[in-house]
């Protein structure tokens, strides 16, 4: 759930008055309100001038959690919905493709895992670039740390063209392009702000074009959200809960398939695992490991979770330099 500043712009009752008298409860989130005791806060709220306005922001904010609330579906609805819906979007990789029958899956959030150099980026540029191209939808990209390459999507788009078409050429790469909406963040407060403009945008259906957005990448979730981790406050804590919240809502809600990448860091014995902890462990419906060979361009991807299929289950791939 989100940091109450990010609110404001869609409930204005949670205006600058009703954030600073939450900071001075130490809540700066819908997970800290939560926290308190409603009674107590609402009785302080009746010491301050502007109480009443303060009670409707109180019951503003549990009135966005029971909203958010998701009914309860029987089997067969279950079933319905994935049918319907829950399409797969093929990345462009033939290796990940396999492994994951079809691609990444509308509605559920993907996360590559792996140390520097071993591919994410290329395989997000790579999905951006096939999604853009093969499927009536376009991509967000929300790029964290300069890594987004329109010279990478060229080489990916015309690999495999004709020399002598050029113009059919250059017509397939500004479709892609215009389908491509980059956008760089590099704090968790902005991706905040854009995620809540984009589901804005998608309950509204107001889109920069015709196309409906299929694929939200953030490359990478674990730049923004290290930083925030440390200390012994629970705020960092809170704000990563409320982002990976916020992706799975958008996945599920709005039937958009959501790939984020995050790095390694050291473990027991030496070995590697996942970064962001074990509470981040959980956010995730699917997580893959990547890792390169040495120098060169083969890659290999390895299921550590996944709803259907079992961990463990491995292919290689060759992403050309």
């Amino acid at each position: 759930m989100a940091p109450l500043k990010s609110l404001e712009q869609e409930y204005p009752i949670l205006d600058s008055n009703f954030q600073s008298f939450c900071a001075s409860h130490d809540i700066f989130s819908v997970e800290d309100l939560l926290l308190h005791d409603l009674y107590v806060l609402a009785a302080f709220a009746e010491q301050e001038s502007s109480s009443e306005r303060l009670k409707q922001g109180i019951a503003q904010v549990l009135s966005i959690i029971d909203g958010q609330h998701q009914p309860w579906l029987n089997g067969m609805e279950l079933l319905e919905d994935a049918q319907r819906n829950k399409h797969v979007l093929s990345t462009g990789c033939e290796g990940i493709d396999l492994l994951l029958h079809g691609g990444l899956r509308v509605g559920q959030l993907t996360e590559l895992v792996g140390p520097s150099s071993s591919g994410k980026t290329q395989v997000c540029l790579l999905a951006a670039s096939n999604v853009a191209k093969k499927h009536i939808g376009s991509v967000v990209y929300l790029d964290t740390g300069n890594s987004f390459s329109p010279q990478r999507v060229t080489q990916f788009i015309c690999q495999h063209s004709d020399p002598a078409i050029d113009q059919a050429k250059h017509t397939t790469l500004r479709k892609v392009m215009n389908n491509i909406s980059c956008q760089s963040v590099f704090d968790i407060f902005t991706m905040f702000d854009v995620l809540h403009q984009l589901e804005f945008n998608l309950r509204s259906q107001i889109q920069g074009g015709d196309c409906k957005v299929q694929l939200l990448i953030v490359d990478s979730v674990s730049s923004m959200v290290t930083p925030i981790l440390g200390g012994s406050g629970s705020q960092g804590h809170a704000l990563m809960i409320s982002a990976g919240y916020l992706l799975k809502k958008l996945a599920h809600e709005h039937n958009v398939a959501v790939l984020v990448t995050n790095h390694t860091v050291g473990g027991d014995g030496g070995i590697s695992k996942p970064a962001l902890g074990e509470s981040w462990k959980s956010i995730p419906h699917v997580r893959l490991l990547l890792s390169r060979d040495h120098g060169g361009s083969i890659c290999n991807v390895s299921i550590l979770k996944h709803p259907s299929m079992a961990v463990g289950k491995a292919a290689r791939f060759m992403i050309h330099n």
